[in-house]
């Protein structure tokens, strides 16, 4: 469940953020900033980082405040799952990342893929699409939905990048330690099933 206070920090910082866009005066503008300001030092009391390192992420993002997207691939290959593992903290993940501007949702995935596994693959299937919030991940100070799309090796060979040093694929009971901030087993667990029922409809929520 995510705790109150995130949820008022990023209230607070939508309000802010959706308030700069549309300021009609230098007054509106002064009292978006100072919520903005209140917003930062309400999550860098709870977060590894000061209000200004908080206040600097939140300035970067304009226009309307809305939802991030993190797309995720289930790469299967004989009930196995493609994961990989981040530099970051040493775990295991599913390729995938914030979607880039311009990218549409299947073209972000592929390039994810390669980029950190080295294979190609073809996208076959939107699997789920969650809120991040109700799956049990640890806090981060945006709101995000988590795209989880199946897919198939098409060709590549497994390759390290610049952000992973490890490509494999795990059986289910299997599983090595996960990166909890990117994706945890209930979710692998589902993808899992989604594999094996193809004809199962996107989940959501």
């Amino acid at each position: 469940m995510m705790p109150d206070w995130l949820g008022w920090g990023r209230r607070l910082q939508a309000i802010a953020q959706t308030g700069l866009t549309y300021a009609g005066s230098a007054y509106d503008t002064e009292r978006y900033e100072e919520i903005r300001e209140i917003a930062a030092e309400l999550m860098a009391a709870h977060f590894n980082a000061s209000a200004a390192e908080v206040l600097d992420l939140m300035s970067r993002d304009t226009g309307y405040a809305t939802p991030k997207v993190d797309v995720r691939a289930a790469v299967f290959q004989a009930d196995r799952i493609l994961l990989v593992r981040e530099r970051e903290d040493g775990c295991w993940t599913l390729p995938g990342g914030w979607a880039d501007v311009g990218d549409s949702p299947a073209k972000a995935v592929v390039r994810e893929v390669k980029e950190e596994s080295g294979y190609d693959v073809r996208v076959t299937k939107l699997a789920a699409l969650f809120d991040r919030d109700l799956h049990g991940h640890p806090p981060i100070p945006w709101h995000a939905y988590k795209g989880f799309f199946l897919c198939e090796v098409t060709g590549g060979e497994p390759a390290n990048s610049t952000e992973t040093d490890g490509v494999g694929f795990f059986a289910v009971n299997e599983l090595p330690p996960l990166s909890l901030t990117r994706i945890n087993e209930e979710e692998i667990r589902h993808l899992f099933d989604h594999s094996r029922h193809p004809e199962w409809p996107a989940s959501f929520d």
